[in-house]
């Protein structure tokens, strides 16, 4: 699948993808070394970390982001919105906040914060 390397194209195919399950496609999206960080939990580092997270470890599920408002400069996104989903067999709604660093289109560094421990 092929996706235009503007940060917002990018940031539309990254909750496109992460809502399908779609794991390949969402790691095309980000460089080899990323850094995700989610304040209180351990940061992800590289994009193996990564795919672990999304296959793996991510207490999320069966759910969609709903996006409020996206801000997009010279290589920096802010986007907010509200997640609905499941975790841990509970449906959960949610605002979030997130922020993306890019580099040549591909996120290299991305920050998520919420109301909830884990996410």
């Amino acid at each position: 699948m092929s996706v235009d390397r503007d940060p917002r194209s990018v940031l539309e195919s990254y909750y496109e993808y992460v809502d399908a399950g779609e794991t390949d496609a969402l790691l095309e999206l980000f460089a080899d070394d990323i850094r995700y960080e989610r304040p209180g939990q351990g940061a992800i580092d590289g994009i193996e970390e990564l795919r672990e997270f999304y296959e793996r470890d991510r207490p999320l599920e069966d759910g969609t982001h709903e996006v409020d408002r996206m801000i997009v400069v010279d290589g920096h996104a802010a986007v907010r919105g509200r997640f609905s989903g499941v975790q841990d067999g509970d449906d959960v709604t949610f605002g979030f906040a997130d922020h993306h660093e890019f580099e040549d289109g591909l996120i290299v560094e991305r920050w998520s914060y919420t109301d909830r421990d884990t996410v």
